[in-house]
């Protein structure tokens, strides 16, 4: 079993209130738009860290983590992307390999609102856990932790860090 603690949209941003929940989780999985990578060194120092680069990620970003991110944590095929899209408007970039080889938990940032939903013609969970920065429009900064067992995702959990 792992905990998973999913953030996106950090924008160079990262505090105690975010650390407390990585000091909690088995793995850190971040969706991209990371900011100033000094997030990302805090994060490798503490837990094995999951990453894409997101739109406003720079060169250093993009050589240090990948566009798209797929790997098994468990028995859950995982597939992290900052601009995916929602079920039935998907971005068009990934759209065709998502529908030739779908995964079992599709994860996506970039718009900093918070959304789960379950993709019944794919048969896939996809998550956007908001954005936990302070950069943006969102008025509260959100998270999600869950656990993976086994092919079991479970536990979901959304984390409300307060207004940014």
């Amino acid at each position: 079993m792992k905990k998973i603690l999913l953030l996106s949209d950090t924008h160079s941003h990262i505090d105690d209130a975010i650390l407390k929940y990585v000091n909690q989780a088995d793995e850190v999985w971040h969706a991209g738009d990371i900011g100033n990578l000094e997030v990302t060194d805090v994060l490798k120092k503490l837990k094995t860290l999951r990453a894409v680069y997101g739109n406003i990620d720079d060169d250093k970003a993009r050589g240090e983590f990948p566009l798209n991110n797929r790997f098994m944590c468990e028995g859950v095929d995982v597939w992290i992307t900052h601009i995916g899209g929602y079920p039935d408007k998907y971005n068009a970039n990934i759209r065709e390999e998502l529908y030739k080889n779908p995964p079992k938990l599709f994860i996506c940032g970039h718009s900093h609102i918070l959304k789960v939903q379950y993709d019944k013609k794919l048969n896939l969970l996809h998550m956007n856990p908001g954005a936990c920065g302070k950069s943006g429009f969102h008025t509260i900064r959100t998270m999600l932790r869950f656990k993976i067992d086994g092919d079991k995702i479970q536990d979901l959990e959304i984390i409300e860090l307060g207004s940014k």
